[in-house]
């Protein structure tokens, strides 16, 4: 099961943050529509919804491509990812003139290193999981 493993590595990548998104974007329709939550988040989602996933399914390529070369574990390659998509988030937010609401800032110091944590175990469980299914591990 050799043939193809950079494709394996991607879609095991991607199969991660896929499902989350449509449960976020599902929440959030129904506040919207719904319940009337008044934060405009229609110009920005298209980055997470586009990038995210994309960037999942690259970043465990490149596990798979270096993981004899850079001795890290896949947990550790995974806490990289946040610090890699939390600027690209910012110029993005910027360039769209999305405002970030003032309980973000006022929550990145409690919230920064919880997210970083959940990144570790996802990478390391789920992800890991999934690598092992498709025999990249």
């Amino acid at each position: 099961m050799n043939k193809h493993s950079y494709l394996r590595a991607y879609m095991a990548g991607i199969a991660v943050p896929t499902p989350v998104l449509l449960v976020v974007m599902t929440a959030y329709t129904v506040f919207r529509l719904i319940y009337h939550f008044p934060v405009p988040v229609e110009r920005f989602i298209v980055f997470p919804m586009a990038v995210v996933p994309n960037a999942w399914g690259l970043w465990n390529v490149l596990f798979v491509a270096w993981r004899r070369h850079v001795p890290l574990s896949l947990g550790l390659h995974g806490v990289l990812l946040p610090i890699l998509l939390a600027p690209l988030g910012l110029v993005a937010s910027g360039l769209l003139n999305f405002s970030i609401p003032g309980f973000a800032t006022h929550a990145f110091p409690v919230l920064g290193p919880v997210v970083l944590i959940v990144y570790y175990l996802v990478w390391k469980y789920v992800v890991g999981f999934l690598n092992r299914v498709l025999g990249l591990a």
